[in-house]
Order: structure tokens, then sequence, then C-alpha cells
């Protein structure tokens, strides 16, 4: 299949999968309005074709890098789901403690996509683990359709702790220098908010893409640092920033924000053609800069 960009398809077809992926309508409801924008021998089907992930486009550092060593592990979540499993990437001469940075998945479980964004921490000199939500149920059944079903089925307060737990385990882990970052994008970056609000003694950096806010009254419990990401057509999201960012400075919270002009909810995933690879390179040399600074 050939990468399609977001200016290939019509903003309006844009907002309707975004609504898809979030659970806000059905597939039927998706293939209902993009029936009109199925002309010149497109069909509804091959339009939300072109719109899905492609995994194959996700593979930014090979699994096999030797400069890097990376493997499944399993944790413990007392107050979650149990026994946990994520994917753990580090340098692999690394012979001391590096800085350790939580990855959060989407509303689909740990995908390839964000096992390729903790190799890509990894490959950056952290200590970097992606958990997987979806665990309990089996883990990331392999595409995003049964991923977003199987995470519905998830206990929300449950799927916090598991993430409180993998913040606590990367914090205590041998490798760790006690110094714990987190990054999330849409569900993740929302769920890191979050952990900046419940473990603000864990997490020292918290990068938020595109995530839901806390209320003021939590903003007002963070310690962390925060770089934030907002996508510029992401009205949804965008909607809770100014609240959001009043909160931040009333408690004094050191917080810098970008909001990337003229690109969609999800520009930062380079398996759609929502992904935007200038305000994707930008955001994430923003990231990589912002957790050396803060974690090192």
């Amino acid at each position: 299949m050939n990468r399609k960009k977001a200016t290939d398809f019509d903003q309006e077809l844009l907002d309707l999968y975004d609504d898809l992926a979030h659970d806000r309508i059905q597939r039927r409801d998706f293939m209902a309005g993009a029936a009109k924008f199925a002309v010149g021998g497109l069909t509804a089907e091959g339009l939300l074709a072109s719109l899905s992930p492609n995994y194959a486009w996700a593979e930014q550092v090979a699994r096999d890098d030797p400069k890097l060593k990376a493997e499944y592990v399993e944790y413990n979540s007392s107050l979650g789901a149990g026994t946990m499993r994520g994917y753990l990437a580090r340098p692999a001469d690394a012979d001391g403690p590096l800085p350790a940075v939580l990855v959060i998945h989407e509303n689909r479980g740990l995908n390839p996509y964000i096992e390729d964004v903790t190799r890509r921490l990894g490959m950056a000199g952290f200590l970097a683990l992606g958990p997987d939500a979806l665990t309990p149920l089996g883990g990331y059944p392999g595409n995003d359709d049964e991923g977003r079903a199987l995470q519905r089925k998830r206990d929300g307060d449950k799927m916090t702790e598991d993430f409180i737990a993998a913040a606590k385990w990367l914090d205590a882990h041998a490798m760790s220098t006690g110094k714990v970052g987190v990054v999330g994008f849409c569900f993740g970056g929302g769920m890191t908010n979050t952990l900046a609000v419940r473990i603000p003694d864990v997490v020292d950096a918290a990068v938020p893409f595109y995530g839901r806010q806390p209320t003021p009254e939590d903003a007002a419990k963070i310690k962390a640092s925060l770089l934030i990401h907002y996508a510029g057509l992401d009205q949804r999201i965008n909607a809770g920033w100014p609240a959001y960012e009043a909160a931040l400075k009333q408690a004094d919270v050191e917080a810098t924000a970008y909001i990337y002009e003229s690109v969609n909810h999800g520009f930062h995933n380079d398996t759609t053609p929502r992904y935007d690879e200038s305000a994707a390179k930008l955001a994430w040399s923003r990231t990589i800069e912002f957790f050396d600074a803060k974690l090192r």
C-alpha cells in the first residue's frame, strides 16, 4: 500500500476516522459517513483501509538492532491486574544505571508503533518500558480493531494501577537511576497526565501527546516538569488546554506546551496518513532534549 498523507483526504473524512478510532461512532456509522467520499472507483472499505495503521511503516529501529537490548518482561501490579507484561529496551552496551522512561500506548494495546517508540528511547540512552494494558486479556491481539475492543473491556481504575505499578517498577529497577519520565499518546497522553497527578514523587518529567487533561484540582498535585504536545486540528482535546494551562500556572508547575498547526490528532504515529513528518520529528526531538535535560 502506498503511503498517503492527510492532505490526500478531506478533513471531514479524517475527523470521521478519528471518531471511529476513539469509539465515538461505530464502524457502520463510519461507512455511512464515508460513502460520499467514495468516488472514482474508491469504496468506503477502501477509504477505511487507507486511513488505518500499516505497521510495516512503524520500524524506525529494527527489532534486532545490535546496539539495542530489547526484551519482554513481566512486572507485578498488585492493585491492578496482577502479573503484567511489557517491552523493555536499553542500549546494549550500557554498563551502569540509566534514566528511565515509561511509554504508554494508545487505546488499543502495545502495538508495533509503540514498541518502536520504546526502542527509539532505548537507542537514545534510556531504560524504556512499554507496558501492555491488554496483558490480562491475552495481550495486543495483532490488529487495532480488536485491540480497541479488548481495551474497552478493561476496568479503567485497574488499568491506571497497572501503569502506576510499571512506573514504580522502572523507578526501582537495577538499571534505573531513579529518575523517571513518562511519555504517552492519545489515551496514553491522558494517562501520562494522570500518573503525574497520582505519583508525583515518582514521575520527574512527563510528555503527553494530545492527551486529555486532569481537572484543575488535580493539576495542582503535579510536581513533574511537563512538555505538552497538541495537534492544531484536534479541537476535541485542545478544548481542555486553556483551563489546564491556567491551573498549571496557578500551581507554579513547570510546563511548556506546543501546538503544531494544521496537523491532526495522532500526528506522531507514523503508521497512518495522519502522520505529519515535520511535526512528528520536531516534537520528538523536543521530547528527547526534554528528557535529557530533566532526567540526566
